[in-house]
């Protein structure tokens, strides 16, 4: 026969029928609402990678650079042809207007004050065009500092130092890890039950724990596919913890029911084995097997079999195991 010390009677909580929401659970995908990867607009060797993955990155700062040999020559040499292009304009100014002055003084024909006011618009034409490719040359050499576009964290790095990139070649991935979504995909049968402006709960599996939902947005296509609608459930800004990646299931609200719940910390597992501890008609614990359902946001847990409402079960079964002896 088991002995039980009555030293200290155990916390209990009764088992009970409780009304709460009825939910249709769907798999998702943390990522970020932004991702980006940052690629060469200027072919040149890498001289400099000042971030590696994990690190955090501010906006506007230089995360590689590309040795701007080329870029300063092509600088140099637009600057050199700008130069020309002014000075022959400016000649060609001068000269327009004194076939000006020589026109109105008869000294020359129409025709020669003509060219000269070509010659000008011609000049003046090519410096224009010189500064442009100046300004173009200069907007190259800065593509030799690639910077961040937004602030974030570095999680992917496609390039070694001194390897040789050309335009397009993806640099580095990163994304912003305060504001974060879950993807899932819910089949169309189901999208008259969530609504069209669905209520859900965030469940992280692995971690124990579940998140708050900012916003519900049903995107107004379907995977021709799979003929499923994806969801994306915003998260609260800056939520710890969580990051691209990681797997998390989606509790869409679709109605209400009642289900008979106790709390999650009155289960002991075992192995396979789950039971709970269940006070007798002498307030002692008796140890039972259970089957168990979904565990709710609150901290309960729907039990299918081996309770029935009006029982009670101790909060902490590790301290009602230990009350009992053998």
């Amino acid at each position: 026969m088991a002995s039980v010390h009555a030293a200290e009677p155990a916390a209990t909580a009764a088992v009970q029928f409780r009304e709460v929401e009825q939910t249709y659970s769907v798999d998702g995908v943390v990522e970020a609402t932004h991702q980006a990867t940052v690629s060469a607009q200027i072919s040149g060797r890498v001289k400099a990678v000042l971030f590696d993955v994990g690190d955090r990155v501010s906006k506007g700062q230089v995360i590689l650079r590309i040795d701007e040999s080329e870029a300063n020559q092509a600088v140099a040499g637009s600057n050199a042809q700008l130069a020309q292009s002014q000075a022959a304009l400016s000649n060609a100014r001068l000269n327009y207007e004194r076939s000006q002055q020589l026109f109105a003084q008869k000294f020359i024909s129409q025709a020669a004050l003509d060219k000269a006011k070509a010659d000008y618009d011609m000049a003046e034409a090519q410096s224009k065009a010189s500064a442009a490719g100046a300004q173009q040359s200069a907007l190259a050499k800065s593509y030799t500092s690639v910077v961040a576009p937004y602030a974030g964290v570095v999680s992917a790095r496609m390039v070694e130092m001194g390897e040789m990139v050309t335009v397009g070649k993806p640099l580095m991935t990163g994304f912003d890890p305060s504001e974060l979504r879950i993807i899932a995909n819910v089949p169309q049968y189901k999208l008259a039950e969530i609504g069209q402006r669905p209520s859900a709960r965030v469940e992280v599996p692995e971690l124990n724990r579940w998140l708050k939902v900012a916003s519900v947005t049903v995107q107004p296509s379907a995977d021709p596919r799979t003929h499923s609608t994806q969801v994306r459930v915003n998260l609260p800004a800056n939520e710890k913890g969580i990051y691209p990646g990681m797997f998390v299931r989606t509790h869409f609200v679709v109605g209400k029911e009642k289900k008979l719940l106790i709390p999650a910390s009155a289960v002991l597992r075992r192995s396979e084995v789950v039971a709970v501890y269940v006070m007798d008609d002498k307030n002692q614990p008796r140890l039972r097997q259970v089957r168990l359902g979904e565990a709710t946001e609150k901290g309960e847990v729907e039990v299918l079999a081996g309770l029935t409402a009006g029982e009670r079960v101790a909060t902490d079964p590790v301290k009602a195991g230990m009350a009992v002896k053998k």
